[in-house]
């Protein structure tokens, strides 16, 4: 198979164009999507696994009933997820810079069918471990290929649906999900069917994609964990990871106690209400992101601080004793809502602030790595409170604990923010060629130029 031509068309006058060898692409199949619709198919894959990862959440409490597990049962699930995302993110994090976004898209899909299909047939707790893992290894596998691809195709485009699709995605899983179980016939079956159907169509749109990256020696090198930054990449890191461990947090906190919490705020039984926290939090995070889409880096990241201390705060008021009422239901979903804004202010300006510094070719391995930080800051805290729900204060405390955990934690972001403040704005900007420029025996990537 011939390799088509990188193109060096500048993005504006005088500026060089930065070609890099991952950007020299197979040349285009029969039947290929254009750009438009290549970005969009992956930011959809990346929305539905999302998607599927908050999913349960709304049918923790049927299968609680069902099987008569414990609370701390349920953040062992939630956590198993996230550890079967860190393992896969850290061994196949880089891959797709070395054999293709394709490749890599496919089996991650494949392994998310399979993982939907031992849901459908989930009988015990067991069972349901095993879905969560296969869930886990695909979703780890795919999101750096997937973030990596799209700004392979459109550098701003790309940076801005890193970052909005995974809330929209954990928003839109969560609350649908809860309304299938709610209204819909075969609670625990229907949604993971849909899925499944959605992501088999997704497969068959992935063989359509034109390739961005050339295949080139060093997989199975890649597929050796490690922590590696590249240099440009590392004071960005450093102040972008302690925000980003933040937020994610936040989202373990809602996602793992969120629906035990409302359930005794509301005295109801709704699966409905057990999806709406995580609902309000990433749906509000979501329109931070499109909102706050024009603002600088730095801005982004201390409304991020400042409305993660708030709206936990509030949200920690309102749980007062636990006993429920209007003032402390309202209470609970207003400060979810202000602690949304913060969560994707704060993915959104860790994300902008760290992609401008590295090459074509190291972008899959760095947004890897700030998904390790993202998956450590959901997981680990949650399963340390699904513990302490059992063996120490119990719900209300384990709240009030973890939220103020969350607190110092941004407030410790904050001190780095302030501390390296000369540094928070990207010290690079992309500008693109877009796709549509690109010679027509090429694939359709962008060129990123330095500016």
């Amino acid at each position: 198979m011939s390799r088509a031509s990188t193109s060096r068309q500048p993005a504006s006058p005088g500026a060089p164009v930065k070609s890099s060898p991952a950007h020299a692409a197979p040349r285009r199949r029969a039947l290929s999507l254009g750009p438009k619709a290549s970005i969009g198919l992956l930011a959809s894959i990346l929305i539905s696994l999302l998607a599927s990862s908050s999913a349960p959440t709304p049918l923790y409490a049927i299968y609680q009933q069902h099987w008569g597990f414990s609370p701390i049962t349920i953040t062992i699930v939630f956590g198993t997820y996230a550890v079967a995302v860190l393992a896969a993110l850290l061994v196949f994090g880089r891959i797709s810079d070395q054999v293709g976004r394709r490749p890599v898209l496919l089996m991650a899909l494949l392994v998310q069918v399979l993982g939907m299909v031992v849901f459908i047939t989930a009988g015990d707790v067991g069972t349901l471990l095993v879905g969560r893992v296969l869930q886990g290894l695909s979703t780890g596998a795919a999101v750096g290929a997937l973030g990596a691809g799209m700004l392979d195709i459109d550098a701003r485009k790309g940076s801005f649906l890193n970052s909005f699709a995974p809330t929209l995605g954990t928003a839109s899983g969560a609350f649908a999900s809860g309304l299938i179980v709610q209204y819909l016939p075969a609670p625990t079956h229907l949604v993971y069917a849909v899925l499944l159907g959605v992501f088999v169509v997704q497969a068959l749109g992935v063989l359509a994609l034109n390739e961005t990256v050339t295949r080139k020696p060093g997989a199975l090198a890649s597929m050796v964990p490690e922590f590696k930054l590249p240099r440009s990449a590392r004071a960005s890191v450093a102040i972008a990871a302690p925000v980003i461990f933040a937020v994610w947090s936040l989202a373990g906190l809602y996602g793992a106690l969120g629906p035990a919490i409302t359930r005794t705020l509301v005295h109801s039984t709704s699966v409905v209400w057990g999806g709406l926290p995580l609902f309000v939090i990433a749906g509000c995070a979501g329109l931070a992101v499109v909102v706050l889409r024009s603002a600088g880096t730095r801005t982004m990241m201390l409304i991020s601080v400042g409305t993660l201390v708030v709206g936990v705060t509030i949200t920690l008021v309102s749980i007062g004793s636990g006993t429920g009422g209007t003032l402390s239901v309202i209470g609970f979903f207003v400060g979810g809502a202000i602690s949304g804004v913060g969560f994707g202010s704060g993915f959104q300006g860790g994300i902008r602030l760290v992609i401008p510094q590295v090459e074509p070719h190291e972008r899959a391995g760095v947004l890897s790595l700030l998904y390790v930080v993202c998956y450590m800051g959901l997981g680990v805290p949650a399963v340390i409170a699904g513990v302490l729900v059992v063996h120490g204060g119990g719900l209300i405390q384990t709240s009030r604990e973890y939220g103020i955990a969350v607190i110092v934690l941004a407030l410790a972001a904050l001190t780095g923010l302030l501390l390296r403040g000369h540094r928070v704005e990207p010290a690079r900007r992309m500008s693109v060629v877009r796709a549509e420029n690109v010679p027509s025996e090429a694939a359709p990537v962008a060129q990123v130029s330095e500016v």
